[in-house]
């Protein structure tokens, strides 16, 4: 690969001529400005520049290379060429680097709130934006938490709890617990690493970790991270173009990966104001966009910048050509209906997550956990259950061990944690995740010891109460520490021209 000077890549600096260095490589960009799911804008702000600092957090390593012709890889910048740019260290750095220096001791996180306290302080602010955010009137992300307190334990008691186990069977793995850790974008926004804290944590301690579709760390760098037999999940969203999405998953089934969770509840992504008032592209950033050119629009958020690809098209009569590329078990993620269950039940699927997307699409939809009852009761008409070749998983608004066992109660095969484990290594890296377990595993075995239940075969119907899940009438305790870390949406802001 031939080396280019830095001068002659800063001459590319214009819509006609747009070239940019990522990794220290240039390329030519110019004829895929308007397909950049972001748009062009965001580009064009780092035309003839090195981009690698806005680019990394939110694309793997391998997009730009996988999605570029290779005619259009120019080559290596040279490095004598480079003139080093100091980075202006902003108040902002300031802050967050003294919060970085003064959070508490790892060991004094208790529950999965502390580590989201910690890197609501800790994050940028347009990482906490993007993560924190929920759709609309964020309605329905408080909902997938308080749902949790309308179901109340019936504890056994005078039972041998001297030995409780919580290992749990999840489509044919072994984990260490009945929660597998759900698919969550763009980690290196809020660490580094990103995805792989996650990947090695879990990997250390029997959990299994689902990939997300648009992670910052790329596909293989992670199943590279894993350890030999270590199960994984992938979270799928269906490409426009079907060739990239069968390429994608048969890959993904040859490195191993054990089982395939397609996203059925996001045909277009959300309003999530808070990261919508945060701009993916900021307004000041805008001196070399040329008139009259495509963009998205300004206000979009990360959100709409990265989700773009995502094919609103895809139907029931997709399934059969989806069990025609793959034999790994397939999950539809995103249910949130009796009706919905049965057709995914008939369509040959191996099960499905009762999921509002961590309150970030529908706002006002039931919570996963209300949902349960109902979608239960339905499945049953199908005949007996549980049912081996049929899962249904929960996740949103978890946060306790005693969350999963409610759900486990009600009928759901495992929960899947988000947010929490983000959170997690957000605050403290890896670290934060292998605490984040241990918590759990903490938690997990007082609870059964509480309620009687000795492994979690002996979780069952009988010992929670949920006649008051679909009632909205009357007072419940407040959640103290969920409102402590909640940020309440904002209106529009004046600017200060004092």
């Amino acid at each position: 690969m031939s080396l280019v000077s830095a001068q002659a890549v800063a001459a590319h600096n214009n819509r006609e001529s747009c070239w940019i260095i990522v990794h220290n490589k240039v390329y030519d960009v110019t004829d895929f400005l308007d397909e950049h799911p972001g748009g062009s804008k965001i580009i064009l702000k780092y035309a003839g520049v090195d981009a690698t600092e806005a680019y990394e957090p939110i694309h793997p390593p391998d997009a730009i290379t996988t999605n570029l012709p290779i005619e259009k890889h120019i080559g290596a910048v040279d490095p004598n060429t480079v003139v080093k740019v100091v980075k202006q260290v902003t108040e902002e750095d300031r802050r967050r680097q003294a919060m970085l220096d003064a959070r508490p001791p790892i060991d004094e996180m208790l529950n999965l709130h502390d580590f989201e306290a910690v890197a609501k302080t800790v994050l940028p602010a347009k990482a906490w934006a993007y993560y924190s955010s929920g759709g609309e009137d964020e309605i329905t992300i408080r909902e997938n938490r308080a749902a949790f307190q309308r179901v109340w334990f019936r504890p056994r008691v005078l039972r041998d709890v001297s030995t409780v186990d919580w290992s749990h069977i999840i489509l044919g793995q072994k984990s260490s617990m009945p929660v597998y850790i759900s698919a969550t974008a763009l980690g290196k926004l809020g660490h580094p690493d990103g995805e792989l804290n996650v990947t090695r944590a879990a990997g250390k301690h029997g959990v299994i970790q689902m990939i997300p579709t648009l992670a910052s760390c790329s596909f293989d760098e992670i199943v590279d991270a894993a350890q030999p037999g270590q199960p994984l999940f992938l979270q799928l969203y269906v490409n426009r173009d079907r060739e990239i999405t069968k390429k994608y998953v048969q890959h993904a089934e040859k490195r191993g990966v054990k089982a395939l969770f397609i996203t059925v509840d996001a045909p277009q992504l959300g309003r999530r104001e808070k990261d919508m008032r945060m701009k993916a592209v900021d307004d000041n950033g805008t001196a070399k966009v040329q008139d009259g050119q495509q963009d998205v629009k300004k206000n979009e958020g990360i959100s709409r910048a990265i989700s773009s690809f995502i094919d609103p098209s895809l139907s029931w009569k997709d399934m059969a050509w989806f069990r025609s590329i793959t034999n790994m078990p397939i999950i539809l993620k995103g249910v949130a209906t009796p009706e919905d269950a049965l057709l995914a039940y008939d369509a040959g699927v191996q099960g499905i997550v009762l999921s509002n997307h961590g309150g970030r699409q529908l706002d006002t939809s039931f919570s996963g956990l209300e949902n349960l009852p109902p979608i239960i009761a339905a499945l049953k008409t199908r005949g007996p259950w549980p049912n081996p070749n049929f899962s249904v998983f929960v996740d949103g608004g978890v946060r306790r061990a005693s969350d999963v066992l409610k759900a486990l109660a009600l009928g759901a095969s495992a929960v899947g944690i988000g947010r929490g484990f983000l959170y997690s290594f957000c605050a403290y890296g890896q670290e934060g995740v292998e605490r984040a377990i241990q918590i759990l595993h903490d938690e997990f075995q007082m609870n059964m010891r509480l309620i009687g239940a000795r492994n979690t075969n002996e979780i069952v119907p009988e010992m929670v109460d949920a006649s008051a899940l679909s009632s909205r009438v009357g007072l419940s305790p407040p959640d103290n520490l969920y409102n402590n870390t909640y940020q309440p949406l904002s209106t529009a802001q004046f600017k200060n021209k004092l």
